[in-house]
């Protein structure tokens, strides 16, 4: 059987995961993990063991199915690997934690080349290692599709979490990271136009990446917390819905700046591919998901950390008023991605 340390790549590249034991498999993708500076116990046990030295641990999950969120042809393993991660990752940084560990359970095709597999993993490390984490376990199965389970765990330093539902009238909106950008790839991508040339190929090459491989600021989630934060969440599904959910949980409204002036550099880069396409870069920016940055509301005159830009404030929702509002005018519930509900687009 051929191993990870086989003297003939061309015939490596030819295993498929199909052809490996379990043990086997293991073989090759763990050792391209990195060790997480919290795990007393890392991967090979029943249980990986993580140090929390306050006492709490911050846990989420997500899940990544093939086709629906991304695709074999438009993505390379090693780009799936970081974006399963750098959401989790980015889950984590949303309450105001430092990740620590990663558990990744995958379920795997049997025909799909076991170098793919490979690749997934170092593209779990790129996105982990930068910020001290690392995958510390997890699972494997067999299965039509490949599909990616990612829990992340993280450590509060000794600090309260930030979560959803404490902002407050008077607070100032802020956004840390890009808006629009993932969208615009994917739009790209499902319109058969990742080529385009009426679209500038360095704006080609931001948007890609940006729907391939998130960026979010991980780091940007601790330094709100710190700065003290009131509310925060990681900015998924479309800054209209997740703002949406800031408001609902805190029951307050949120007024966002016309994206013209809060977003302008995001809806200027995004006007080639706009065009390009017959779409609305605003749209992009308003209701596209998955570019990950931190929504966050902060008392006012707090010095705003590095990163973040001000959208708006924090108002009292009036009774039977809009809990968002763009440029002074009110949104309808909803407008960003949803898995079951109407405001899937």
């Amino acid at each position: 059987m051929t191993l990870v340390t086989s003297p003939d790549p061309d015939r490596d590249r030819l295993t498929l995961v199909g052809d490996l034991s379990e043990s086997e498999l293991l073989a090759r993708f763990v050792p391209l993990l990195g060790a997480p500076g919290a795990a007393l116990v890392g991967p090979g046990d029943d249980c990986a063991v993580l140090s929390a030295p306050d006492g709490k641990v911050v846990v989420s999950t997500d899940v990544l199915v093939e086709d629906v969120h991304f695709r074999r042809a438009w993505s390379s393993a090693r780009e799936v690997g970081r974006r399963a991660a750098a959401q989790n990752l980015a889950d984590a940084a949303a309450v105001g934690a430092v990740p620590t560990g990663l558990v990744v359970s995958l379920v795997l095709p049997g025909e799909l080349p076991a170098v793919w597999v490979e690749d997934l993993a170092r593209g779990l490390d790129d996105a982990c290692r930068p910020w001290g984490a690392g995958v510390v376990g997890g699972d494997l199965a067999g299965g039509p599709l490949v599909v990616l389970a990612v829990t992340v765990l993280g450590d509060l330093e000794g600090r309260a979490p930030v979560l959803r539902s404490g902002a407050r009238p008077g607070d100032v909106v802020a956004h840390a990271g890009v808006r629009g950008r993932s969208a615009a790839g994917f739009a790209l991508l499902d319109a058969g136009r990742a080529d385009d040339a009426r679209v500038p190929a360095d704006v080609r090459a931001v948007v890609l990446d940006a729907f391939r491989v998130p960026s979010p600021p991980v780091g940007a989630g601790r330094a709100a917390a710190v700065a003290g934060a009131t509310a925060m969440l990681d900015v998924s599904d479309g800054l209209l819905r997740d703002a949406g959910r800031i408001a609902s949980a805190s029951g307050v409204r949120l007024a966002i700046d016309d994206p013209a002036d809060a977003f302008a550099d995001d809806v200027a880069l995004l006007s080639p591919v706009a065009a390009a396409l017959g779409a609305d870069a605003t749209r992009w920016v308003l209701t596209g998901g998955e570019d990950h940055g931190m929504l966050a509301t902060f008392p006012p005159g707090v010095a705003l950390p590095d990163g973040f830009r001000t959208l708006g404030r924090v108002e009292e929702l009036p009774a039977g008023g809009a809990r968002v509002t763009v440029g002074g005018r009110a949104v309808p519930a909803g407008g960003g991605w949803d898995h079951f509900g109407p405001g899937k687009d």
